[in-house]
């Protein structure tokens, strides 16, 4: 039973917990919006501390590309997972050092502006998010080999798993004495608990599936083995790529603090983004599904399971594909952020935030509304340049995307753009900046195989030529003959 103190002075919420929803970040923010002291300062000392985890995360999670492509045996699977293990390690070792050592003080206090109170409890987020990275790297990497084997409805069913999980476990966490004594454990607890549903079910999944199936090492006709190399050179621009997304909301957190001071109305805005951030995400985060679409039906890929049946997917179908998903995502970025009182309703009732904060969220929300261009852009693009294993094209947009990012939080306060608003806008710019560069890298490596395929075929061409140019053995013979009597 929970002591008379903590009753009196931390009292259960009165809104119930809502059913599953489609996003795990709506479900623990709605646990921290629920204990009702100082749900704005719990909001965003997580916020900052999620976005931060991301950072190191975000690398990880592309790994499942790796799977996509390069696992095609037990011993391609082992290479990729002792990756992922070390690669855990080491944002373990970061998540530690910035929680405990004066670099984190630094990073969190002084470069977001942010008091005592919001820093001390986001460092200690940070530290007990430490063994996170880890359990998403296992999940993300057997997810890419079942999407190889065409398992994506099983992938599907862990995520949500995953998402009902966090959910449960935030409802049950609210009535524990957790609410009172470390209110930040009930979302990183349910985080963790999700994580472990989705990790088992990927993992068993692989082992029910596909571990007796695929061979113990990859033949020739399997397109040879993968070594660590060809993953490593295969999986860091698309990680550059990703830990660029990953780092963008904590700098724009950064920026959006140091820009209101570091007052009140700073911890308010970044309150704002936190709340914003998932529900906004909502309606096109899947487009960045659409790149895993090429590899897992390309026919020249010799290891692909679709190469020896009759299927008739296309080039032109995948286009077409992506074309309505982008349209749709569209429809219901207009649908939930344009029409009257329905972001404000999806706030109060999913994050649990009050009416009056729901309408600051307005706005940044509306903004999200196009995000989906630039992002099927990108996921489209980067999903044939895979198919080509041609990702090291990729890595100079990243650095746009931040380069963008970077002015965009620096100009818009000069035309009279603060807060949220100004995060989500600049957001949006780094969006466009990082799609036009990709688009530019596909421009090129297709004018590249294009020049290429045209020089085999003037070959090719020029082969063909002199042979039917060249006289037949018999017509030879009549002519040194000629010759020889005309000597």
């Amino acid at each position: 039973m929970a002591d008379r103190e903590c009753v009196q002075t931390c009292p259960m919420p009165e809104r119930e917990l809502p059913g599953m929803h489609s996003r795990m970040e709506k479900a623990l923010n709605r646990g921290i919006a629920a204990v009702k002291e100082d749900a704005v300062e719990m909001l965003a000392s997580y916020g900052l501390a999620y976005s931060l985890m991301k950072f190191f995360t975000g690398p990880m999670s592309d790994f499942k590309n790796v799977g996509l492509v390069f696992v095609n045996s037990k011993r391609d699977r082992t290479k990729a997972v002792l990756c992922m293990v070390v690669a855990g390690a080491v944002a373990a070792v970061f998540h530690t050092l910035i929680a405990y050592s004066d670099l984190g003080y630094y990073i969190i206090n002084k470069l977001h502006h942010v008091d005592e109170s919001v820093g001390s409890k986001t460092r200690r987020a940070f530290l007990y998010l430490a063994a996170f990275p880890f359990m998403d790297a296992m999940a993300w990497t057997h997810a890419g080999i079942l999407l190889k084997h065409k398992y994506s409805f099983l992938v599907g069913c862990a995520s949500i798993s995953d998402v009902i999980a966090q959910v449960v476990f935030v409802a049950i966490l609210l009535h524990s004495h957790l609410e009172c004594r470390e209110p930040l454990l009930i979302p990183i607890l349910s985080l963790y608990m999700g994580a472990l549903v989705r990790c088992t079910t990927l993992c068993l999944g692989y082992y029910r599936n596909i571990h007796d199936v695929i061979p113990d090492r990859s033949g020739p006709e399997m397109g040879g083995e993968a070594t660590i190399r060809k993953m490593l050179s295969f999986w860091w621009p698309l990680a550059l790529i990703l830990a660029t997304q990953r780092i963008s909301r904590p700098i724009v957190n950064l920026f959006v603090s140091r820009d209101l001071g570091g007052s009140s109305a700073a911890t308010e805005a970044v309150a704002i983004l936190t709340a914003t951030y998932p529900v906004g995400h909502m309606p096109y985060g899947w487009l960045t599904e659409i790149r895993a679409v090429y590899p897992a039906f390309d026919k020249n890929n010799p290891s692909n399971k679709l190469v020896n049946t009759n299927s008739t997917v296309t080039a032109t179908h995948i286009k077409k594909f992506t074309f309505v998903c982008m349209a749709l995502s569209l429809t219901l970025c207009f649908v939930m952020f344009w029409t009257p009182n329905v972001s404000e309703k999806i706030l109060v009732d999913i994050i649990g935030v009050d009416f009056a904060f729901a309408e600051l969220c307005v706005v940044p929300l509306r903004i999200f509304s196009f995000f989906p261009l630039p992002v099927t852009v990108r996921a489209h693009l980067t999903g044939w340049l895979m198919t080509l294993k041609k990702t090291f094209v990729l890595a100079p947009s990243s650095v746009l995307r931040i380069i963008v990012l970077i002015t965009s939080l620096i100009v818009l306060p000069y035309l009279g753009v603060h807060g949220a608003t100004l995060g989500v806008g600049s957001l949006l710019a780094g969006f466009v900046g990082e799609s036009t560069m990709v688009a530019i890298a596909a421009c090129y490596v297709y004018r590249k195989q294009k020049k290429k395929r045209n020089e085999n075929e003037t070959a090719a061409e020029g082969e063909d030529s002199a042979m039917t140019d060249m006289p037949h053995t018999e017509e030879m013979t009549d002519i040194v003959e000629m010759r020889e009597e005309n000597e």
